[in-house]
């Protein structure tokens, strides 16, 4: 068998798959570059403790997408209200990307300083859409916000666009709070936002969750909040912590290969049992 020698064609041909290789490979190095800041950018702007609530018992668990490129803007805050109330936030900023992460942190940080001047949830979330508006960066954002009375259990919500909670009794009954709800953050002025009001009872949980929990390749939003229904069914009934629930949750979103960003949101209260331990 005889081989044709190298001819400049040939050899043209190799220095450009040379290049395009090379390209490529530059690329790669940058976006994966760009997750990483992405990644810590976001992290970096998340709150790094929860309150300490007498009888109660908050738990948070995050996980960045499973492929890698879908880095946003998802969030959760928990901090003590001016009045001694507690605020419970969690959001999801449209986009997958540096600018994402960067607008996630401002609104957040605009909701909670936006809370010491009003928490009523529905006045608040109305404040927060002005607030989104006014920073003209072409992005919304979708939200839950809670405020809760340690005192008697109230739970006091409003959502912007967000999908909605979960929630379970320790008498073994559960499912996906029944709320109205608004339009996302940043859509347009002077909207409005319903306020729900429930009871976090001894035992009970109360899981606010992003989409990326509840949604993947082969799981629709219904099946993930179903899925997180029984797990906190389950939890409720069971006596398990706020932290095991939200490990279990996203251990959950994890199995299923969520595309996006996956945070949960536990707020519990602690059953007789809890103190005598």
């Amino acid at each position: 068998m005889t081989h044709k020698p190298p001819t400049g064609d040939d050899d043209e041909l190799l220095a450009r798959l040379g290049s395009l290789t090379a390209q490529a490979r530059e690329r790669a190095e940058f976006q994966r570059s760009q997750v990483e800041l992405a990644i810590a950018l976001q992290r970096g702007m998340l709150p790094g403790d929860l309150p300490d609530i007498a009888g109660y018992e908050l738990a948070v668990q995050y996980a960045p997408a499973c492929y890698g490129l879908n880095v946003g803007g998802d969030w959760y805050d928990a901090f003590v209200l001016p009045d001694g109330r507690i605020g419970l936030s969690i959001g999801d900023v449209q986009g997958h990307n540096i600018e994402a992460a960067a607008f996630m942190g401002q609104v957040r940080v605009g909701l909670r300083a936006l809370a010491s001047v009003t928490s009523q949830p529905g006045d608040l979330l109305a404040r927060t859409n002005e607030l989104v508006l006014s920073l003209g960066a072409d992005l919304f954002a979708t939200c839950t916000f809670m405020r809760l009375d340690p005192a008697t259990g109230l739970l006091e919500s409003a959502r912007a666009g967000h999908i909605p909670c979960v929630w379970a009794t320790a008498d073994g009954r559960s499912g996906i709070t029944d709320d109205e709800g608004g339009p996302p953050l940043g859509i347009a002025a002077g909207t409005t936002y319903p306020v729900t009001r429930h009871r976090l009872t001894t035992g009970g949980v109360f899981v606010l969750l992003t989409d990326g929990v509840v949604e993947g390749p082969s799981m629709s939003v219904d099946e993930g909040l179903d899925q997180a229904v029984r797990l906190a069914g389950v939890a409720a009934v069971a006596g398990l912590s706020a932290g095991s629930l939200a490990a279990a949750v996203i251990r959950g979103a994890e199995r299923v290969g969520h595309e996006d960003d996956a945070a949960v949101l536990v707020v519990g209260h602690d059953s007789p049992a809890d103190h005598a331990r």
